[in-house]
């Protein structure tokens, strides 16, 4: 027998698919990337700019401060010294009585008169300018009345010495009064420099939650597709292949959700030949299958002539090797009809004892060819059921209990109600599960670490087989974790049928 696989293109679905959505994400995922840190960044580019601005105006301010404190200090100075050096240069002239040495005075009011033109530009004051003006206006005048005092009388100089008191005066108030509007500059770059402060740190307030909130935003834009590729690939792990795969986000991971959802579509075809090849396989086997254990049973009867007793020996082997190839390719049955969905359930009321009878006795070859006991207890129970899936149920669990237990061991079966349920344990006296194979020995196909000495190795199959019918009976199994030597698996099913109830 052989199986086809057709040949698709994976990108042969996918060409359409891009165009026709809205796209929301940019064309790539380095695109997206660089597109939130961009935006993510920008906010606090803007206060980094922001800041750096106000310090450079507060830095600016300071140098103009200290610029104009320092030529209004240096200015004063000098001011200072030329009216000293006026008044001396009248002094010394009306003392020696040499008109000439007034030559001095006359540099010293033109270096008063160019240093106060400076003060001015300087001054940023008006307070500051009405004050130099008024101390221009003295010098002025001052140096009026002693050009007419050269001119008309010299000794009229004497009385015009005592007018440099009173612009001395004026300009040692212009110092103070520039020293008083030092600090009062000085404090309105205080307030400057705290006002900016201030500022940086409400923008900083703002500004965290702010990018905090955007980068949960992007970190969701950029994780979303990823979670999407992941779980995909983490369901098609687990072989759920019902749904498609869908990815949103930029386009070349769109193009790999696309390709995903072709290999879940490329699988799921491969499951369902699978199934149809177990199914035609199993139903091919069982026709020659008979046959063999048709003849086996005719041997083992003597129908076609006495036996010795090692002839009698080896068709007693073929007939329970019959037996057990013929339970494994049931097994393959129930299994392709639980992938396919074709496990209806046909209930009605039935003693579960009857059914355990059933398989016990089926078992009895079993278990007197290895002298096992069993102690059983189950009381008259009446169970609403499929009693045939039920019975595939305890033949499955019980054959392995068999097959793993040592010759002359004990196999312990015990029935309990509980509520509105029914709880049935069996527990042997074998091996064991290996703490590796306890998680997976559900899982179809999987065979533990232990291995029985029988002539047919198992297909796997049994425990997921029963777990499944236990399933839709609205019931479980389960491995009962123990400290002693052995397997214990516990099957719970309802009373009464739930979904009728319901």
């Amino acid at each position: 027998m052989s199986t086809r696989i057709d040949s698709v293109e994976p990108g042969s679905e996918s060409h359409n698919t891009i165009p026709m959505q809205k796209q929301r994400y940019p064309k790539s995922f380095l695109k997206l990337m660089l597109f939130g840190f961009s935006i993510i960044g920008l906010p606090l580019i803007g206060a980094l700019i922001n800041s750096a601005m106000s310090i450079d105006r507060l830095a600016e301010q300071s140098r103009k401060t200290v610029h104009q404190a320092t030529q209004v200090t240096l200015g004063n100075r000098v001011l200072i010294d030329e009216i000293r050096t006026m008044e001396r240069s009248i002094r010394q002239a009306l003392i020696l009585g040499d008109m000439s040495l007034l030559e001095g005075y006359f540099r010293a009011h033109s270096k008063f008169e160019m240093t106060a033109e400076k003060l001015w530009e300087h001054s940023s004051h008006i307070e500051q300018r009405l004050l130099l003006e008024k101390i221009r206006l003295s010098e002025t005048t001052i140096f009026m009345e002693i050009l007419t005092a050269i001119d008309d009388s010299p000794e009229d100089l004497r009385g015009l010495v005592e007018n440099f008191t009173g612009l001395m005066e004026s300009a040692n108030n212009f110092s103070i009064m520039g020293q008083n509007l030092i600090g009062v500059d000085v404090s309105e770059m205080l307030d400057m420099a705290s006002h900016a402060r201030t500022v940086v740190e409400w923008q900083l307030l703002a500004l965290i939650p702010f990018v905090i909130l955007l980068a949960l935003i992007f970190s969701v834009l950029i994780t979303r597709p990823i979670r999407q590729i992941d779980e995909a690939i983490y369901k098609m792990g687990q072989g759920e292949l019902s749904k498609p795969v869908c990815v949103e986000g930029p386009q070349n991971l769109k193009y790999i959700g696309i390709r995903l959802d072709w290999m879940r579509r490329r699988l799921l075809k491969l499951e369902d030949q699978k199934i149809q090849f177990l199914r035609h396989v199993s139903h091919e086997l069982k026709t020659p299958l008979a046959a063999i254990r048709e003849g086996a049973d005719l041997l083992a009867e003597g129908i076609t002539g006495q036996l010795t007793k090692k002839q009698q020996l080896i068709a007693n082997i073929l007939h329970s090797s019959s037996l057990q190839l013929q339970k494994r390719i049931e097994d393959l049955l129930s299994y392709s009809a639980l992938e396919t969905d074709k496990t209806a359930l046909v209930k009605h009321q039935v003693k579960l004892a009857k059914i355990l009878d059933e398989v016990l006795q089926n078992q009895n070859l079993s278990i007197m060819s290895k002298r096992l006991e069993i102690i059983r207890d189950c009381p008259g129970l009446m169970l609403e059921c499929d009693s045939e899936k039920i019975k595939i149920i305890l033949d499955n669990l019980l054959s392995n209990a068999v097959k793993f237990s040592p010759p002359c061991g004990v196999i312990q079966i015990k029935v309990v109600q509980t509520n509105k349920l029914v709880q049935l344990d069996i527990v042997d006296m074998g091996v064991g599960i290996h703490k590796v194979d306890q998680e997976k020995i559900f899982e179809p196909f999987y065979q533990g670490r232990s291995v029985a000495n029988t002539h047919v190795r198992g297909t796997g199959l049994g425990l997921s087989i029963a777990r499944e019918y236990a399933f839709a009976h609205g019931g479980n199994i389960e491995l009962i974790q123990q400290s002693e030597v052995g397997a214990h698996f516990r099957l719970t099913l309802p009373l009464n049928d739930t979904e009728g109830e319901a």
